[in-house]
C-alpha cells in the first residue's frame, strides 16, 4: 500500500485552504478568528458548501474511501452472521494468497468507522491491529519477538464548534464556526522490534 498519493493529496489541501484562508476567517478584520455562522447559514447543521468545496478531494484519500466498503460490508455481515472474532489470527497461506494486504500482513488489522458529527469528513475507516506481536511466517502464529504498532497518517478535517454571533461571548443557538485541524489517522499496522528483550 502506497501513502504517497494521500501525502501529495494533503499537501494540496493545505495550500488551498491556506490561499483561500479568506472563506474560513470570514472577514479581514477577524484577524485569524473563524467566521461565526448563523443556522440559517448552514444547511442542514451541515459546513458551508464553500468550505467543503475545498475537501472535495477528499474522497481520494485512504482512511475517507473506505468508509462506503466497510459499511457495506458489516452490513453483510450483520445479515449473514455475527462480527467474526477481532483476535489474533493464525494465518495459514493457502487461506490468505488472495486475501487484502491487511488480512495477508504479519502484523494484521482491521478497520473500523470512526464517525464524529462535528467533523468533515464525519466518517474516517481507523486502523486497528489484531496481534501485540507479529505472525511468525513459519508456524502462522502469533511471536512475541515483535511488536505489532500502528501506522499514522495526517489528514486535515474541518472541526465545528459551538460559537458567539454576539458581544456577550456566550454560543449562539444553531451557529458554528469551522476550524482545520490536522489529526493522526491509523491507517495500517507494520512489525517492529521490542523496546525491550
Amino acid at each position: 500500500m502506497t501513502l504517497l498519493p494521500g501525502l501529495l493529496f494533503l499537501t494540496w489541501l493545505h495550500a488551498c485552504l491556506a490561499h483561500h484562508d479568506a472563506f474560513l476567517r470570514g472577514h479581514p478584520h477577524t484577524h485569524g478568528t473563524p467566521r461565526c455562522y448563523s443556522a440559517e447559514e448552514l444547511p442542514l447543521g451541515q459546513a458551508p458548501p464553500h468550505l467543503l468545496a475545498r475537501g472535495a478531494k477528499w474522497g481520494q484519500a485512504l482512511p475517507v474511501a473506505l468508509v462506503s466498503s466497510l459499511e457495506a460490508a458489516g452490513h453483510r455481515r450483520r445479515r449473514e452472521r455475527p462480527s467474526a472474532a477481532t483476535q489474533c489470527p493464525v494465518l495459514r497461506p493457502e487461506e490468505v494468497l488472495e486475501a487484502d494486504t491487511h488480512q495477508r500482513s504479519i502484523s494484521p488489522w482491521r478497520y473500523r468507522v470512526d464517525t464524529d458529527e462535528d467533523r468533515y469528513p464525519q466518517k474516517l475507516a481507523f486502523a486497528e491491529c489484531l496481534c501485540r506481536g507479529c505472525i511468525d511466517p513459519r508456524t502462522g502464529r502469533e511471536t512475541a519477538a515483535l511488536n505489532s504498532v500502528r501506522l499514522l497518517q495526517s489528514l486535515l478535517v474541518l472541526h465545528r464548534r459551538p460559537c458567539s454571533r454576539d458581544s456577550s461571548g456566550l454560543p449562539t443557538p444553531g451557529a458554528f464556526a469551522f476550524h482545520t485541524e490536522f489529526i493522526r489517522v491509523p491507517v495500517g499496522c507494520t512489525c517492529v522490534l521490542p523496546r525491550s528483550v
